[in-house]
């Protein structure tokens, strides 16, 4: 395991550090590093940005993914807006959350509540060459929905 240079900010200090819940997870749970006397309320259909009190320092080659949480989607509509939001490795502020509610009622964001993960993955630049024509593949120009069942051949 690698080592990660983190920075509690004010509004982090008293909430534990981020933390793989299990030895197989790919993501560090984030906490909503909000005021302890003033929830958060997220009316159906809105979006707020939540802070997590937590800034990093990645190593060039890498970036931090802030996903969904698969609990919150699946129990109460919440996910993150611009999922995955992408945190590169020359930021160095504070990590926040863009979390949209889906559902019929509000939802209410608390100090400490598992808000997302974090998922740290490596990146590759690339010099963008200009052509005429790429190679051939057997898929072609095909987008959304072209490596499924073809609809005549569905037969449901």
């Amino acid at each position: 395991m690698k080592d990660l240079l983190l920075k509690v900010l004010e509004n982090g200090q008293g909430l534990p550090l981020p933390k793989y819940e299990s030895s197989g997870a790919a993501g560090l749970d984030l906490l909503a590093a909000i005021d302890e006397t003033k929830n958060i309320i997220i009316p159906p259909g809105k979006a707020e940005m939540i802070p997590t009190g937590i800034a990093i320092a990645l190593p060039f080659g890498f970036e931090a993914q802030i996903r969904p949480r698969s609990g919150l989607a699946a129990k109460n509509g919440i996910t993150i807006l611009n999922s995955p939001g992408t945190i590169d490795s020359d930021y160095r502020g504070e990590i926040s959350a863009m979390l949209i509610n889906h559902s019929k009622i509000n939802f209410e964001v608390e100090r400490g509540m598992r808000i997302a993960q974090m998922v740290i993955a490596p990146v590759f630049q690339f010099n963008l060459v200009k052509t005429e024509n790429l190679d051939k593949t057997e898929r072609g120009s095909g987008g959304f929905g072209s490596t499924g069942i073809r609809a005549e051949d569905d037969k449901r």
